[in-house]
Order: structure tokens, then sequence, then C-alpha cells
């Protein structure tokens, strides 16, 4: 059993922040991480706000494309697989910046990515094969089912089929904590996470993305 689940959509910058601080404590802690699927494509599919253009729908397009690669990796190669493909995708389409480049063709960024993490590229087939929609939709209604709807990626459960599992949305942090500082924050999120009763910490100020 593992010690946390992380849904995450590989598109969003502020999940994969998270994402990485969860993998410095999880390097410190030997904490056993789950990496499962939330499409903000589907979040979204009943959105008509005017903010909601074209260049979102694409790289929501492209984020349920990855993970439909990823669900395909956890079924035939296992969980570090889509550890792995996100890592690269990540790593390539934000730390890089190339996310032009992903949003230009699915096919070839996720396909060099696959490359990247040592993976076969023919996995690339999956991200445009519809099968995969139902495995990606349960893991985001899963998601939502511990959080509530009102929220997006990342969705984190702390102590996943324990007694006193519990599950946020966030932390949304704009910056990867390192060493000491990621360990006291963490301790801190689980607590908050696993205290029954708790609802909602939130302040809407938010620095820029920091990826380094």
């Amino acid at each position: 059993m593992s010690d946390l689940e992380f849904f995450f959509d590989p598109v969003c910058p502020w999940a994969w922040i998270t994402s990485r601080w969860v993998e410095e404590v999880a390097s410190q802690r030997s904490y056993d991480v789950r990496w499962r699927f939330i499409s903000l494509k589907l979040l979204n599919a009943e959105n008509k706000a005017e903010w909601y253009n074209d260049q979102y729908k694409r790289w929501h397009a492209m984020g349920h494309e990855a993970l439909r690669v990823a669900a395909r990796l956890d079924d035939e190669v296992g969980n570090d697989a889509v550890f792995a493909l996100y890592t690269a995708i990540g790593t390539e389409g934000h730390v890089k910046g190339r996310r032009d480049d992903y949003a230009a063709s699915t096919e070839a960024f996720v396909g060099e990515c696959l490359d990247i993490a040592g993976l076969d590229r023919s996995f690339i087939s999956a991200a445009f094969d519809e099968r995969f929609d139902a495995r990606i939709a349960a893991d985001t209604e899963l998601a939502l089912s511990r959080t509530g709807r009102d929220v997006g990626t990342p969705i984190l459960t702390f102590k996943p089929g324990q007694p006193n599992e519990g599950s946020f949305f966030g932390p949304v942090i704009a910056r990867i904590p390192r060493g000491d500082e990621a360990v006291r924050l963490w301790d801190a999120v689980e607590v908050v996470a696993t205290t029954p009763g708790v609802a909602e910490l939130k302040r809407s100020l938010r620095d820029a993305p920091n990826f380094s």
C-alpha cells in the first residue's frame, strides 16, 4: 500500500512543482508514492467561460492524450513508468519551456519523452486511443469524490486506505522546497490533510512558478 496517491495532469505547472516537492520528500523519508490521473480536459468539459479559449482547450487536450499513454504504461509496465514519463514531460515541457513543441504535436513531443524516459516509443499510439478514457475518468472521479468538485490538480491523498486517510487539492506552491524545508512542509500538510473536519486553507496571492 502506498503512503501517498498523487493525482496529476502533466500540463499543469503547479502540479509539476508540487510533484517535485513530493519526490524530494520521498527521497528523504522512503515514502511510496502512487502516481494517478486527473484530467483538466474532463474537469473543464462544460466550461463556457470566456477565458477558456482554444489555446486552453489544446493544452488540456494534450494533457489528456499524455494521460492515455500513462494509463497504458501503468497497465503494462507499472507505476514507476508513469513517474518516469511524467518526469520527462515535466522536465521538457515546464523546465525547458517546450510547451509550444508539445502543443504542436503530442505524438512527436510525448514520443520523444518516452525515449528520454527509457520507455518503448510505441506506447505513443495510446495517446489517440479512447479506450483509456474510462480509466482516466475513473481516477478523476475518485479524486473529486475525496475532495469535492471545485478543485483542480494536483490532488493528494495521504495514507490511502488507512483509517486516517485524508485528501486535499494542493498544496499549490510557486517553488520546489528542498531539504529540511521540504520535510517540514510535508509534515504540516499531512497533519492538516489527516485531521478530521479541516476543509479549506487558502490564500489567493501567488508568485510566478519557479521550476528550478
